[in-house]
């Protein structure tokens, strides 16, 4: 089967109507109040990999549902006054996910480009993700 539009292409696309940020960038705005770093990974990536000490994990499959103040799923993080800085393994994912949010309105948004693997490489800090409290 021919692919009319390629993972590829639409991830350069992305690229070209959004912000990126370097690790480096990233970092320097990481304790700032007013900019939330958002890991898009799913949750045995941070299980396996470690997180982002500070960063708020929304899996890319809810990602709409949870930025949407119209859906039952949202989440009030993303109602606050901040810059989100999106950011998944590789730096596709969270590519494609600013380009959606920024097109249904969130901003200011932007991604981190390399993703948490660059982010690793670069030695920035890592922490294991913290365990799910018990239920009472």
């Amino acid at each position: 089967m021919a692919m009319t539009l390629s993972c590829k292409t639409m991830v350069a696309e992305a690229e070209s109507r959004i912000k990126a940020y370097t690790v480096q960038e990233a970092q320097q705005k990481l304790a700032d109040p007013k900019v939330q770093l958002v890991d898009l990974r799913d949750v045995r990536e941070l299980e396996r990999e470690g997180v982002v000490p500070g960063a708020f994990h929304a899996p890319r499959g809810m990602i709409e549902f949870w930025v949407d103040p119209e859906s039952p799923y949202f989440k009030p993080v993303f109602g606050e006054d901040r810059e989100f800085i999106f950011f998944c393994a590789a730096g596709w994912r969270s590519a494609l996910t600013t380009d959606t949010v920024q097109r249904m309105g969130l901003a200011p948004v932007a991604h981190m480009s390399g993703g948490f693997s660059a982010w690793k490489a670069a030695g920035a800090p890592v922490a294991e993700k913290p365990a799910k409290a018990a239920k009472a």
